[in-house]
């Protein structure tokens, strides 16, 4: 399994994403990188880094952030749309990252057994979400 390592800094590539794949205002509950996989934990409402480390409730995809987010800031989450991503192969199925947290990986890991992200072209991915 490779662990896909971003290039440069994961931004939108989809012109308007559809407003049904966008979930804004939840608070970031840790640092979250742009483009990272996210989940909204059920004991506070706030947005995690998702993780296939262990088949639990990290392992769960809502959705990508679409910037950098400090502790504490509000986070927009999309989906079904394609980021700026780099390092990534056209036509490979991509899985959450068992572990870096947020990533991805190009095979299942213990809780990322869903396909999360597919190749576009050597610079883009589309995403979305696990469930």
């Amino acid at each position: 399994m490779a662990e896909i390592t971003k290039s440069g800094t994961p931004s939108l590539s989809t012109a308007t994403p559809p407003n049904n794949c966008v979930l804004a205002g939840k608070i970031a509950g840790e640092a979250i990188g742009a483009g990272d996989a996210c989940y909204i934990k059920t004991s506070d409402s706030k947005v995690y880094k998702s993780t296939g480390a262990a088949a639990n409730a990290a392992a769960v995809v809502d959705g990508f952030a679409f910037q950098a987010y400090a502790a504490g800031d509000p986070v927009t989450l999309m989906w079904h749309v394609r980021f700026a991503y780099g390092g990534v192969t056209p036509g490979t199925s991509y899985y959450l990252s068992g572990t870096v947290a947020g990533g991805l990986a190009d095979a299942a890991s213990t809780g990322g057994t869903v396909v999360i992200a597919r190749g576009v072209d050597t610079s883009r991915i589309e995403v979305k979400r696990s469930w």
